[in-house]
């Protein structure tokens, strides 16, 4: 059965199908009946090879993908795919997310897709940074009381980290919540139309979540640097 292998090189996403390899199955067999043959030359001319190169914000934008269980190596994939975005340029209006009719649409749709991609990265520095944190320092944790130190200093830069990009997302909130762009709306990036207008009215707020984030880890640093590295168990009893 033809199969199709996707190749990720640089940024080049490849897709091609498999050709019988025809030395192979002379080797084994020797030869080939005629039935054989002709199932290998029609499977690989009918099968084509094809790829394409990742360019534009959009692009990147759609590498982005939510994992039901959100293993560290999946979050960074997705964390290097949205920092792409972030760097490269949009797309033509006419490969726009959304429809675009005039250049104010183009504005605010652009202003709209900076600040959800900061948001997503808000949100994948938050799990990541939940991995290596620790919600209490326990007694009998004493023996790794420095890997865990060190796990909350990791946990405390992916949660700094967010909080830079939820600084960024509120600048170009701010531009697309300008009063110019009141009564347009972009249907097809509704999503991005509501996470502006929580952001105006302070419903949506990364920055208390992150602040609180922050301050529990401080204390719980604290409980694990009060420690010796080693604890007594009483068995007089």
């Amino acid at each position: 059965m033809a199969f199709t292998k996707i190749h990720h090189r640089g940024h080049r996403v490849h897709r091609g199908r498999s050709k019988a390899p025809l030395r192979v199955l002379c080797a084994l067999c020797g030869k080939l009946f005629p039935a054989v043959l002709l199932f290998v030359l029609f499977f690989s001319t009918a099968l084509p090879v094809d790829g394409y190169f990742v360019t534009y914000k959009e692009q990147f934008y759609r590498l982005f993908h939510l994992h039901f269980n959100q293993y560290p190596d999946d979050t960074m994939e997705n964390i290097y795919w949205l920092e792409q975005a972030l760097k490269a340029d949009f797309a033509n209006p006419l490969y726009a997310l959304a429809l675009i009719e005039n250049e104010t649409q183009w504005e605010k749709y652009r202003y709209l897709f900076m600040m959800h991609v900061n948001l997503k990265l808000v949100q994948q520095y938050l799990f990541l940074g939940n991995k290596w944190n620790k919600r209490n320092a326990y007694f009998y944790n004493a023996p790794w009381r420095d890997q865990n130190l060190e796990s909350l200093d990791i946990a405390e830069n992916c949660f700094r980290t967010a909080l830079y990009y939820w600084d960024q997302a509120l600048v170009w909130a701010e531009r697309a919540n300008d009063r110019r762009f009141r009564w347009i709306n972009l249907a097809r990036v509704q999503f991005w139309e509501d996470e502006a207008f929580r952001i105006e009215r302070s419903t949506l707020d990364y920055g208390k979540t992150i602040s609180r984030e922050l301050e529990f880890l401080q204390r719980v640093r604290e409980r694990f640097q009060q420690m010796e590295t080693w604890y007594t168990i009483d068995d007089s009893f």
